[in-house]
């Protein structure tokens, strides 16, 4: 079993136990409970809040709306169309066009959960001892925290104890402050994380893969052109790639329900389909019908799908599209010998509504009329199953997250040599390591520094389907964009491919730039989204939730209070 499991079991058990002891019925009663009237220093206390630190960093990446939507809703490979007929719509058109403000749903709980998170870890942190591996993972915690809060929002409150007066309403640190905050923490507790690799729990190498995202983005977070930081990034994976770690033999290794046992996961976040149940993907993205072709006995909502550009970015051999999307005609799966469910290996699923070609299958297709105008039909577009969807009743509920693998640490350092000119042909044959295990032929899979340097393939462009009806794409309104302007734009097309759905594609489309200086996550249009010259995209508004609540907080420039 997963190791989860045994953490919950454990604090339900130390709360039986402090139950059971109870043997005098005299009532004692509280008017809260404080400081005051608990011992914070009991060693259960302190395990239960630091239980809950970690807890609320699953809630920040699979709550509802959490950071995984945050990073792949606005990108150019993932969406959730308004269904005709059937509902969605609302924020997460906006994410995708780029026209949220403050009061965007997405916003609240990734916010939120940081916060409670970080309360949770200092309060742990103001009675652990000051050395030690607990100490170390609420402070690798709280700094991890804390670099999603500088890439969302940048201008954000620093608080590193829950020791305060009365009254007390947290003051606005700069972005430099969070980013040296988060620099000094993690390269402080390396040593008292040690080496040792748990999964679910933070060791010195996670440290590092954290410290290297820091360095790869400074330039995108203070608009500088500061090479040095890519110098630092690449000494940090130096040190993820002396740990031990290795490339898993399969792709999906890394999306199975369970993956405490891959090689390559250097940081996970756990999740058990009974104990710590949140992945929601089998639901949001397949069709109910189509809950059958995995053995899958729940019903899922119909809702997300494949930006229809990207799918066609794909190079022929490249298998990362059949494990990563399913489209076209879906089947039943079947049952082997042994009573093992094989997904799409019976016949096609009956299915009627928004019907191609009139045979009554369920056939997803690669083209969506819209994100909104009129939106996307029943049977429109690909749909996201690289979480390996379980049978029977629990679907993606349990998948743990690899946070940090090692091919996004070999992707990093590819990234660092290039930018840096510095030993291109080992990062051409890095990123070669990670692709072979996704391509037939050795051959397929080989990436040159010329295609690595290159145009992109991706067909950028406004692409939106105006005709109505089922199977009717007339009327298609169009700008031609391409992708030959953009810097490294052969690397972008990789980071991809492979890392699609992997709280990653935001990040790397505002990190790759144009050759006329805009990013491409505002400077390029896909599907439904438009390019722009602004720049207040690259973070997100306060949530207007908290500026309500403290009245010290300033909104970030670009963003107006919310209508």
């Amino acid at each position: 079993m997963k190791r989860i499991k045994n953490i919950f079991t454990s604090i339900a058990l130390s709360g039986l136990l402090v139950l059971g002891a109870c043997t005098d019925l005299e009532e004692t009663v509280y008017s809260g409970l404080t400081d005051e009237t608990i011992d914070v220093t009991d060693p259960e206390i302190v395990g239960y809040m630091m239980g809950e630190a970690y807890a609320h960093f699953r809630f920040l990446y699979w709550g509802w709306n959490g950071y995984f939507d945050v990073m792949e809703e606005c990108s150019d490979t993932y969406m959730t169309p308004k269904r005709i007929g059937h509902g969605w719509g609302d924020l997460y058109i906006n994410m995708h066009k780029h026209s949220w403000n403050a009061n965007q749903g997405h916003l609240y709980g990734l916010w939120n959960e940081a916060y409670i998170g970080i309360g949770y870890a200092n309060k742990a942190l103001d009675v652990l001892p000051e050395t030690g591996s607990d100490q170390a993972g609420m402070r690798f915690l709280r700094a991890l925290n804390y670099t999603i809060l500088l890439d969302a929002f940048r201008n954000v409150p620093l608080e590193t104890t829950q020791e305060l007066e009365p009254g007390y309403l947290p003051q606005q640190a700069s972005a430099q402050t969070i980013f040296d905050f988060c620099e000094t923490e993690l390269q402080a507790i390396k040593e008292d994380l040690g080496t040792e690799k748990i999964h679910g729990y933070p060791n010195r190498y996670a440290a590092s893969m954290a410290l290297a995202k820091l360095y790869l983005n400074y330039n995108t977070y203070f608009g500088t052109s500061d090479n040095s930081y890519y110098s630092k990034a690449v000494a940090e994976i130096d040190e993820v790639m002396e740990g031990g770690y290795s490339l898993a033999p399969n792709y999906t290794d890394n999306f199975k329900a369970d993956i405490s046992t891959s090689p390559e996961v250097i940081f996970a976040i756990p999740l058990d389909s009974k104990n710590a149940a949140h992945n929601y993907l089998v639901n949001k993205c397949l069709v109910g019908a189509g809950a059958a072709a995995y053995g899958y006995s729940g019903s899922p909502w119909n809702g997300s799908c494949a930006v229809p550009q990207f799918i066609e970015s794909y190079q022929d051999g490249d298998n990362r599209l059949a494990y990563t999307w399913t489209g076209g005609v879906q089947r039943a799966a079947t049952k082997d010998a042994a009573g093992n469910y094989i997904p799409q290996s019976g016949d096609p699923i009956a299915f009627d509504r928004d019907d191609w070609v009139g045979d009554g299958i369920l056939n997803y297709s690669l083209a969506v009329h819209s994100i909104d105008n009129p939106g996307a039909y029943f049977q429109e577009g690909y749909r996201y199953v690289k979480s390996e969807i379980v049978p029977e009743d629990k679907g993606t509920y349990g998948n743990d997250v690899a946070y940090f693998r090692l091919a996004d640490a070999m992707f990093i350092k590819a990234e660092c040599l290039l930018r840096l000119g510095q030993d291109e042909q080992t990062a051409a044959d890095l990123i070669s390591e990670v692709r072979a295990r996704s391509f037939e032929t050795a051959n397929a899979a080989v990436r040159t520094v010329a295609d690595l340097k290159g145009a992109s393939v991706y067909d950028y462009g406004h692409r939106e389907f105006t005709g109505e009806g089922v199977n009717n794409w007339d009327g298609e309104i169009s700008t031609v964009e391409g992708g030959s302007d953009i810097e490294l734009g052969g690397l972008l097309d990789d980071l991809a491919w492979e890392f699609v759905g992997e709280h990653h594609r935001r990040q790397d489309l505002i990190r790759f730039k144009l050759t006329d200086g805009r990013n491409v996550f505002n400077g390029k249009s896909w599907f439904c989204k438009d390019a722009t010259t602004e720049t207040h995209w690259d973070y997100f508004p306060i949530p207007q939730h908290a500026l309500d609540a403290n009245i010290s907080l300033v909104q970030n420039e670009g963003y107006t209070t919310a209508n």
